[in-house]
């Protein structure tokens, strides 16, 4: 199959300078992952969504742990530091557990579209099935919380060749779904202009525990030495930091108060970053830096479908 190319080739040296907000060298943004997992999903040929057979009580529970406490803790700590979550959302949690989406939209977190449930998977999908399965999750989402989706990551990462392109199609303006940079880039789509988002997998604590095995405060070190670098780079052209997370994980008890300690450190640091969603982020590129770098990437080769 030909190369998309979604994105162009972009050098990060010598790039146009992105400002943010009040100057502030650093956008840090924190995504808690609010999903809900089925435990007898549809069978999907092309992925298992359990390791062990049908019904895998023990991932089952394991996950079910965050939407019945570690949310609830994960939350407490976000308001204690004035940071507001920017959450990847299953939209089935709407139907299952409505109280929390009430309690954190209430807290004016944002939402974006995680899927419908991240045990369904987007391989197999037609184009046809896939654009009715995002503009639900639009639809539902609003229903809700009023709040207009802006941006998508994939449920459980899994794509189609027309993920991208049914985002701007559907009038989504960020997608998380590429993880490419450290700062926002304009991707090549038809119709609306649509970002691609800094959300970096090497941060996110599923790969932190679950693959890197690293320890609470290895976690916390990790993310420390990630924001002080972007924090560093930042004093030249603006950068984004996000922290990925899902409270089934840093919600726990042995695991929140080291994952604090990364809120109380950015909240330190507060006169040099803009702490935010990733919605105000995409807002404030499009209008602000978006066309700038297209033209810049264009000079590498970059296509530009527009």
């Amino acid at each position: 199959m030909k190369d998309p190319q979604i994105y162009g080739y972009w050098p990060y040296r010598d790039r146009p300078r992105i400002k943010w907000p009040g100057d502030k060298k650093l956008a840090f943004w924190v995504a808690p992952n609010i999903e809900y997992y089925e435990l007898h999903p549809p069978k999907n040929p092309h992925r298992s969504p359990w390791a062990r057979p049908n019904p895998d009580i023990v991932n089952y529970a394991y996950r079910d742990h965050g939407n019945r406490v570690g949310n609830w803790r994960l939350i407490e700590a976000m308001e204690k530091y004035s940071i507001p979550g920017t959450v990847s959302l299953s939209v089935a949690m709407c139907d299952h557990f409505p109280e929390m989406i009430d309690t954190v939209n209430n807290l004016g977190w944002e939402f974006f579209s995680h899927g419908v449930y991240n045990t369904r998977y987007a391989y197999g999908m037609d184009r046809a099935q896939e654009r009715q399965m995002l503009q639900y999750t639009v639809d539902r989402i609003k229903a809700q919380t009023g709040q207009q989706t802006r941006g998508y990551l994939a449920p459980a990462l899994t794509h189609t060749v027309h993920t991208i392109e049914l985002l701007a199609e559907l009038g989504f303006t960020y997608s998380c779904d590429l993880f490419q940079d450290d700062q926002p880039q304009p991707l090549n789509v038809p119709g609306n202009p649509l970002v691609s988002m800094p959300y970096s997998l090497e941060v996110n604590d599923h790969y932190a525990f679950n693959v890197f095995g690293l320890s609470p405060q290895q976690y916390t070190d990790v993310l420390k030495r990630q924001f002080d670098t972007l924090l560093e780079e930042g004093g030249t052209s603006g950068t984004v930091m996000c922290i990925p997370i899902h409270a089934y994980l840093v919600g726990r008890s042995h695991r929140i108060s080291p994952f604090e300690e990364i809120l109380r450190y950015a909240d330190e640091h507060k006169d040099d970053i803009w702490i935010t969603r990733a919605g105000d982020i995409a807002d404030h590129y499009l209008a602000n830096h978006y066309d700038d770098a297209r033209t810049h990437i264009a000079q590498f080769g970059g296509s530009d479908a527009t």
